[in-house]
């Protein structure tokens, strides 16, 4: 009779089993869906980029084609992919959006937000930046250090969808604040004489500097809010998050990072 039971037991067991087996196949099938397999298979990484921020990222329209620290890396990651890589436009304000949006499978490097990663997901960090103000020559000796900034005759700009536009209002809450939609730039308000000064990563500061005869580093006594950058994808997709950091720490121990930040002189 004992073994006769065990027999009756034996197919509910084992409805048990496949009752729960089906949804965790469901789970581990839902887990490979990444856009790490549409690239693959379409043969094509989409990147979306600004082309506005030297020397990350900069597009010539004559062309149509963009060169940059950025554009440097996707290439790599690109080629190591053995797919292509085709980069779309798209500008700061929208940048999140076009990732939730499946616009582009992951975008070049943009500072590391709170609200930025409340809508998309970051890879790990591979280089940092700081914030510094911009002025014009003129205003040497007028403008010394951050407070003397913060004053409610004195106006500074910001472009539209970037974390300086957030910046300015927490570092100068007493100024007056312009923010600027690209494709214009904050930094030719300055130049133009329709603001006071701007702020922008320590790393194109000095570009613009270089660049503009008129601009001039405010030389505070330190930077601002030291941010580390990196790539947004989709928040959800843990797939390629996984690949991209894994890619990242194999270059970053082979040097590549390195040699790119020599090339585009990121060391200021």
């Amino acid at each position: 009779m004992q073994t006769l039971r065990s027999f009756r037991v034996l197919p509910a067991l084992l409805f048990s089993v496949v009752a729960v087996s089906v949804p965790l196949v469901m789970s581990a099938a839902h887990a490979a869906d990444s856009v790490l397999d549409d690239i693959l298979a379409d043969g094509k990484l989409l990147v979306g980029t600004t082309g506005d921020w030297d020397p990350m990222t900069m597009k010539d329209p004559a062309t149509n084609t963009y060169k940059g620290y950025d554009i440097d890396v996707v290439t790599e990651l690109a080629k190591d992919l053995e797919v292509d890589v085709e980069f779309v436009a798209t500008d700061w304000k929208t940048l999140v959006n076009g990732i939730a949006a499946g616009k582009y499978h992951m975008t070049g490097s943009a500072s590391i937000s709170a609200g930025r990663a409340k809508a998309a997901g970051y890879t790990d960090s591979y280089f940092s930046l700081a914030t510094v103000p911009l002025t014009l020559k003129k205003n040497d000796g007028v403008f010394n250090d951050w407070a003397d900034l913060d004053n409610p005759d004195v106006t500074v700009a910001a472009t539209l969808g970037t974390t300086q536009e957030q910046q300015i209002k927490d570092f100068f809450p007493t100024a007056q604040h312009k923010i600027i939609e690209a494709p214009a730039r904050d930094f030719q308000e300055v130049l133009a004489g329709r603001a006071d000064a701007n702020i922008t990563s320590n790393v194109e500061a000095y570009k613009l500097v270089a660049k503009y005869d008129e601009l001039m580093v405010v030389p505070v006594a330190e930077p601002k809010a030291r941010t580390p950058i990196a790539m947004l994808v989709p928040q959800d997709d843990q797939v390629w998050i996984n690949f991209l950091n894994t890619w990242i720490k194999l270059k970053t121990e082979r040097g590549f990072f390195d040699a790119l930040a020599t090339k585009w002189q990121l060391s200021n």
